[in-house]
């Protein structure tokens, strides 16, 4: 065989493209694998191209295995050998990127799948729990011994069965009461506040009130409205707004223990307070004016809008885990249109403005002896016992609040069965002088109702009016008065304790005494006292003051049946003062039949006052006429009283 000649030979292959074509079929095994390019070799005829040791043929077989195209058998030319290389690069780069995406999607599918598998196992888990029991012996023993606890029961405590039932048992409130119902059984219920004294029955009140609402035609109450009760002095605003069982608060998941499935998943879960559960009925909150201003400000907001809005960083409107009601409370709020009705032992003053400006105002009376022996009775019958006059008589005395005074019959009544023995047993008991003696005596109950009128004049005394909160009181005003050892040095004497308005009111007096009579104050040795050191911060007893220096100066006696309170003027007018509800009480307490008041207060006079008579002056001289006794009639001097 001839030779060929150097001319006629193949050029021979570059070495790039042996490198690139060794390098395209290891990309190929990275890819696919040595085992998937050998099988597919296989199936494509590529099998003896691959191990040839001519590049033009494995170029043609890489071709063959990366195309999928058996067909393909004529090698590129040296010219063609890059671009079937850059298109065999393509190839693969594009089978890389959908390896590298098939490897993804598999990743994410293999993770769904694992996530799908461990709540199937839970969920199998729970449905197991379920089926199990999760009683244990000691968990049944502690519920049998619950159960046999709920077997045993006292009687209905006192407090229920003394508890007023009726508006007829609400003794001595008949106008309060009348008002309450009138604004509360309105078509436009208002909001209320109620004033008075401790155990007068303000609670109740507003409990029966509501009942009787309901049943008013035309009235927005429905019947199932409900009463919600809550102390004033237990509710505290917190700063942090971390917990409000008034307004409501907002748990949030990770501090404040949101409610289990919630908290998984980062929701927050707003938490309901008492105005809410007032919707469509009535908030009562006793003692409302211990409650903290700040809270009282963010209830006025909600009793204007009627609504209680939640705020939390953790909400997320977007979030489609978060359950519907979460959604309408943290968009919409929470209902709270109620009627609100405060009940205070403050004076009005010590309530802020803005609450009372959108309140109606009601007082309530404080008691008398007679309203407490009607209460007592209504007690005694209600425990089925005997009560005596004397027992009944003595009570009275010594307290003016109707849950005190029904407490002490408790008392009274628990001396009398255990003195009774086997008469209790069929109901024969009696309660006596000497068991109201002995629960006094135990709970140490001080008198509070203490007599001051008496048929018999005196001189130099005169008994005053006060107020105290909602409570009047009968204040004893004393004055003696010798000549002086040397005329125009005589001395005065003045408790201090009454105060700097008491002791000007002396000094007035002393002035209206030289216009009246023409006898100077300094001829005399005057000693004024105010009996019990009582404090007067106001100058409503000038009055009382005036009449009795003018009876001890004078030797002038004063009715001791007989009240006044007023403010006098050096011109000698009688003014006006305050709080004469309030004093015509304490004047019905001291047992007095008559009591002055100045004219300018006739309006302020309740229409049932028919215990007392009442006389208006406008002048001194008309004051003494009422008080002073004409010349002649006998009198006792100051701290006595003749037979």
């Amino acid at each position: 065989m001839s030779r060929m000649s150097r001319a006629d030979r193949p050029a021979a292959p570059p070495v790039d493209l042996e490198r690139k074509v060794a390098a395209l079929y290891s990309k190929l095994a990275d890819i696919l694998g040595p085992d998937r390019v050998v099988l597919k070799a296989g199936k494509v005829g590529a099998l003896q191209g691959m191990r040839s040791r001519d590049v033009g043929e494995r170029l043609v077989a890489l071709q063959k295995i990366v195309f999928d195209d058996p067909t393909i058998d004529a090698p590129p030319t040296i010219s063609d050998a890059p671009a079937a290389i850059e298109e065999l690069e393509e190839e693969l780069a594009d089978m890389l990127a959908r390896r590298s995406v098939e490897d993804e999607i598999e990743q994410k599918v293999q993770d769904r799948m694992q996530e799908r598998h461990e709540e199937y196992v839970s969920d199998i888990r729970a449905q197991v729990m379920r089926e199990i029991s999760p009683e244990t012996a000691e968990t049944r023993r502690r519920l049998e011994r619950i159960e046999a606890l709920e077997k045993r029961s006292l009687a209905r405590s006192l407090a229920e069965v003394l508890r007023p039932q009726s508006f007829a048992e609400l003794v001595g409130q008949e106008g309060p009461v009348r008002a309450l119902i009138a604004k509360l059984a309105s078509r436009y219920p208002q909001h209320i506040l109620l004033y008075g004294p401790p155990g007068v029955g303000k609670t109740t009140a507003a409990r029966l009130a509501l009942e009787e609402a309901k049943k008013r035609p035309g009235s927005p109450f429905l019947p199932d409205a409900p009463f919600v009760e809550v102390d004033g002095a237990t509710l505290r605003w917190d700063p942090r707004e971390v917990t409000n069982p008034l307004l409501g608060s907002v748990h949030d998941p990770i501090y404040q223990g949101a409610r289990h499935d919630l908290a998984e998943g980062g929701i927050p879960e707003p938490k309901l307070g008492l105005v809410s559960d007032a919707n469509g009925g009535v908030l009562f909150i006793d003692e409302i004016g211990e409650m903290d201003p700040i809270l009282q400000t963010k209830l006025l907001k909600v009793l204007e809008d009627k609504r209680v809005f939640f705020e939390s960083s953790y909400y997320d409107p977007d979030d489609p885990n978060v359950p519907a009601y979460v959604h309408k409370l943290f968009r919409e709020g929470a209902p709270a249109d109620f009627v609100l009705i405060g009940a205070t032992t403050r004076d009005p003053y010590e309530i802020t403005s803005a609450l009372r400006s959108r309140c109606a105002e009601i007082y309530f009376n404080p008691l008398t002896p007679a309203d407490i022996r009607r209460i007592l009775h209504q007690g005694a019958a209600k425990l089925g016992v005997e009560l005596d006059e004397d027992a009944c008589r003595e009570i009275s005395l010594f307290t003016v609040e109707a849950r005190r005074a029904l407490n002490v019959l408790a008392d009274a009544y628990a001396f009398a069965l255990l003195e009774s023995g086997d008469a209790a047993r069929d109901g024969r008991v009696r309660v006596t002088l000497a068991h109201a003696r002995d629960a006094l005596s135990a709970a140490r109950v001080e008198r509070e109702a203490r007599p001051l009128a008496s048929d018999t004049p005196q001189v130099g005394r005169v008994i005053g009016l006060a107020v105290l909160g909602f409570m009047g009181s009968a204040l004893e005003i004393e004055a003696l008065a010798f000549p002086a050892r040397e005329p125009g040095k005589g001395r005065l004497r003045f408790n201090e304790t009454a105060g700097s308005m008491a002791r000007d009111s002396v000094f007035t007096a002393g002035t209206l005494l030289r216009k009246l009579t023409g006898k100077d104050l300094y001829d005399y040795d005057l000693h004024v006292n105010v009996v019990g050191g009582g404090h007067i911060d106001g100058p409503s007893a000038g009055a009382a003051v005036l009449v009795a220096i003018v009876s001890a100066v004078l030797g002038r006696p004063v009715r001791q049946d007989v009240a006044v309170t007023g403010e006098v003027s050096l011109s000698g007018r009688v003014q006006e003062v305050g709080g004469i509800p309030e004093k015509l009480y304490g004047a019905r307490q001291a047992g007095v039949r008559k009591v002055v008041l100045p004219r300018a207060n006739a309006g302020e006079v309740p229409s049932h006052q028919d215990a007392l008579e009442i006389r208006f002056v406008e002048r001194v001289e008309e004051l003494l006429d009422e008080m002073l006794v004409p010349v002649g009639e006998a009198a006792a001097p100051v701290g006595e009283e003749r037979a």
